[in-house]
């Protein structure tokens, strides 16, 4: 047995060599990245070939001298030996049987030894072809106590969750928790009670709302979790108290117009004031801001409605004219007007009729439809229980609207483009799809469905939004996605919050396309119309032809004069058809 140096191209790999997986790139990295740093610490094994050969047969090392090669060295030390009856077979099963990884404990320490050799973090990432932050990870745990160390290397390893909390700790407080849980000689130890005696509330730089200046006014440290993946801000801080003044004097400075620091409830919700309702849409003018934080110290906030005041006349108040309530009025003699009441029903009632079969029967441009179906809204007679903003719209509402159609004469007179805004505004105040009165039912889910209104409903995938969902939703949301359902819920559910983050969730539920069954019961209205319709139409066109059939009790209802006053048995008939 002899060293001597070779070069590494000349040398034959073994047939009966016992590895014969291919290696994973990863470590074929690795170890290209050692030889290059470090050279090659063990020499590959070789003998020279039998058979009238008279070159060398590689018998371990296989992988160091392709790397070698890789790395461009002309020249190796190898180590020289006999060769075997079974062509090395034997000497290659057990020398990959045989060998041991190193032990994490070791592994950490060595870490800690280069440092010593002064060794830097980023030499020791080239040379172990491995991150830095790796690197510094490794260090952090060679600076657990080193008792702990000790019981890890016997092979009883907490887990990372249990490991990342026992290292962030201070060694003083190690050795306090390690005292009062070390365990029997022999017996594994109760890592997850040590954690739990270690472990901090921490507070996160990432749902920090403050900036520089107050985190130095309250003295707060980041520190970095350096067992987080390396993409995501993961400094945090455990200094609780000052992390929540920074929050607190922050929403205080930031605080909106009509908005509130709320208290927080039992389960971490905000408290809004009493008859307060929340507002989970987009919030309108008149609504309330409420900022609060959540459990995790995050800044919240959420918009609430308070119902509108009901004005009553209270003492002096004006009731009418110049006179207070209280004071005695003496009413002047009251002239007959041109028209009595009665007569002005007989008008309206008159005035209906014609503006009804005006509208079945006088061609109507469409721009004019259009203008006549928003006036419509603004009339007296409409009550629109409005989702807009939560209250009971009336003529005031819709009237902005119509006077955009309207010119200076009282007649219509408007552009294309201020119709499709006036009309997408009355629409915008009819159609609902909140739960209580103001709801538009079924006709707000086709609209909604017709303009593509899927494509503007906001994520869904927030804490507050899932909360409300089963376990089988909580499940069903987690399909086309990489999050698999968890034992728990609320950790299925944390996770869900965590991949919508930057995504975008609507649950199948929210979307606009109506019920069938719903649906389906609107159809069924529609047919009763058209009954109506059809036997409308028909009884006008025979009050119409009444002349030409001589049908006398059609001319009776359809001539005025011919009509004197007496009641007619077609009364009734004529009521509708004039409907």
């Amino acid at each position: 047995m002899h060293i001597m140096k070779v070069d590494p191209r000349s040398l034959k790999d073994n047939p009966d060599n016992a590895r014969q997986s291919k290696s994973t790139p990863q470590a074929d990295a690795l170890l290209l990245a050692t030889i290059k740093a470090v050279g090659i610490i063990q020499p590959p094994v070789i003998f020279a070939e039998v058979g009238g050969g008279n070159g060398y047969v590689i018998e371990a090392g296989h992988r160091r001298t392709r790397m070698a090669i890789a790395a461009g060295l002309e020249e190796i030390e190898v180590l020289v030996v006999e060769a075997a009856n079974d062509n090395g077979a034997m000497r290659s099963m057990v020398e990959n049987i045989a060998r041991e990884p190193l032990n994490p404990v070791d592994q950490w320490r060595g870490i800690e030894r280069l440092i010593a050799l002064d060794w830097t973090e980023e030499a020791i990432a080239v040379a172990l072809a491995l991150p830095v932050r790796q690197i510094r990870k490794l260090r952090l745990l060679a600076n657990v106590l080193p008792a702990m160390l000790d019981q890890m290397a016997l092979g009883d390893m907490p887990n990372e969750q249990q490991l990342r909390t026992i290292a962030a700790a201070h060694l003083d407080e190690q050795k306090e928790v390690w005292k009062a849980q070390k365990p029997k000689k022999g017996q594994p130890a109760t890592w997850f009670q040590i954690a739990n005696a270690l472990s901090k509330t921490r507070m996160y730089a990432k749902d920090a709302s403050f900036g520089d200046d107050l985190r130095e006014a309250y003295r707060i440290e980041w520190i970095e979790d350096l067992f987080a993946p390396a993409d995501e801000d993961s400094r945090y801080t455990t200094n609780v108290e000052a992390y929540l003044g920074a929050q607190q004097e922050w929403m205080t400075a930031n605080l909106p117009k009509k908005g509130v620091i709320a208290e927080v409830t039992q389960w971490g919700e905000a408290k809004l004031p009493q008859k307060a309702s929340r507002v989970y849409g987009k919030p309108g003018k008149g609504d309330h801001t409420a900022m609060y934080l959540d459990r995790n110290g995050k800044v919240q906030t959420v918009h609430y409605r308070m119902p509108e005041e009901k004005k009553t006349a209270g003492k002096g108040a004006v009731v009418g004219g110049s006179a207070s309530a209280g004071d005695d009025v003496i009413d002047a003699p009251k002239q007959r007007p041109d028209v009595t009441q009665k007569g002005h029903d007989m008008i309206g009632d008159l005035r209906t009729d014609a503006l009804h079969e005006a509208l079945t029967r006088a061609p109507i441009e469409d721009d004019t439809l259009t203008a006549l179906l928003v006036l419509a809204f603004a009339g007296l007679n409409v009550r629109v229980d409005s989702g807009a903003n939560g209250t009971v719209f009336g003529t005031k509402r819709f009237a902005r609207h119509a006077a955009r159609l309207l010119g200076t004469d009282g007649k219509l007179s408007f552009d294309i483009d201020t119709l499709r805004v006036a009309a997408r505004s009355m629409l915008v105040d009819v159609l609902s799809c909140r739960r209580g009165m103001s709801n538009s039912g079924i006709v707000s889910r086709i609209a909604g469905e017709a303009v593509g209104a899927d494509a503007y409903l906001p994520n869904m995938g927030t804490e507050d939004f899932l909360l409300c969902l089963s376990r089988q939703a909580l499940e069903a949301s987690c399909k086309d996605t990489a999050v698999l359902p968890r034992p728990k819920v609320r950790e299925t559910r944390a996770a869900l919050v965590e991949h919508f983050k930057e995504g975008h969730f609507v649950h199948p539920a929210a979307l606009f396309a109506p019920d069938p069954k719903d649906f389906a019961e609107l159809l069924k209205h529609g047919e009763i119309v058209e009954e109506e319709d059809t036997v409308t139409a028909e009884e006008t066109i025979n009050g119409l032809d009444g002349g030409a059939s001589g049908d006398a009790a059609d001319l009776a209802v359809t001539d005025p004069e011919i009509d004197d006053g007496a009641p007619c048995e077609d009364e009734t008939a004529y009521g509708i058809a004039a409907e």
